[in-house]
């Protein structure tokens, strides 16, 4: 049985998300409730080397919770889908990394982010990488034709976490695999923030209690092989204040298609 969505205003939520990533596409260099850029990644386990290879820009705005690749262990000639790809920088990797005979497929629903990502992929002369305007729970990716699904601290931002499991599900082949990093909460977070659509898209509101977290990717019809705890923190007093309270963290999580 699914577990109920979460009470907030789902039209406000998407606004607030919207907002956020706007502003992180477009004033990388903001102050936000979260770390971004190039130091984080480092921190995060990104290989100077791999970091090396992509476009200054996408990494100024990155703003994920953790590194999965090394979960993910994707192979020349892999398709994969990022859900909520933001301005490109774990497509690109994973472009880098399934090589030309595969091709990578980043689905976000905010525009300039959007505008962004593909800005970077044609002056990077970028050709296996593609975006996508859409929503992480109605993937525009043909049933049954993804080897990899990866997403970085965006299925906490969702409404209905367990919709978006069940579109990766959908789109990934027998065997294929699912790989992510996430907020989660080591307790259930009360409505006074879970119902804040500000904190949703803060990343803290979102925080699904770690055990429901997972067992939504079970009932989505997955196989949990790994989920490790990442070196990732937030640097706002609200969220450190929440974190502490609430025991909110980051996961990383490898799953596989049943």
């Amino acid at each position: 049985m699914h577990l109920q969505v979460e009470k907030v205003n789902r039209e406000d939520l998407e606004i607030k998300v919207k907002q956020m990533y706007k502003d992180v596409a477009e004033h990388p260099e903001k102050k936000y409730h979260f770390e971004m850029g190039r130091d984080l990644a480092e921190h995060l386990g990104y290989p100077v080397t791999l970091l090396n290879q992509l476009p200054t820009a996408a990494i100024e705005s990155f703003a994920g919770v953790g590194y999965h690749f090394g979960l993910a262990e994707i192979k020349k000639g892999d398709n994969i889908v990022d859900l909520g790809s933001g301005s490109g920088m774990d497509a690109f990797c994973a472009g880098l990394l399934t090589g030309i005979s595969g091709e990578v497929i980043g689905i976000d629903m905010t525009s300039e982010q959007l505008e962004k990502a593909e800005r970077l992929r044609v002056e990077s002369k970028i050709t296996n990488v593609i975006f996508r305007k859409a929503y992480i729970e109605e993937l525009p990716v043909v049933s049954r034709s993804i080897d990899v699904a990866i997403s970085n601290g965006v299925i906490n931002l969702t409404s209905d976490k367990s919709k978006a499991f069940i579109e990766a599900a959908r789109v990934l082949k027998r065997g294929g695999k699912l790989a992510l990093s996430d907020i989660v909460s080591a307790i259930k977070l009360p409505d006074s923030i879970s119902c804040n659509p500000t904190n949703w898209a803060a990343c803290i509101g979102g925080a699904m209690q770690e055990d429901e977290y997972l067992n939504n990717i079970k009932e989505a019809g997955f196989e949990i092989i790994n989920v490790v705890d990442n070196p990732y923190s937030f640097i706002a007093n609200s969220a450190t204040g929440a974190t502490k309270d609430y025991g909110i963290k980051s996961i990383s999580v490898l799953a596989i298609k049943k």
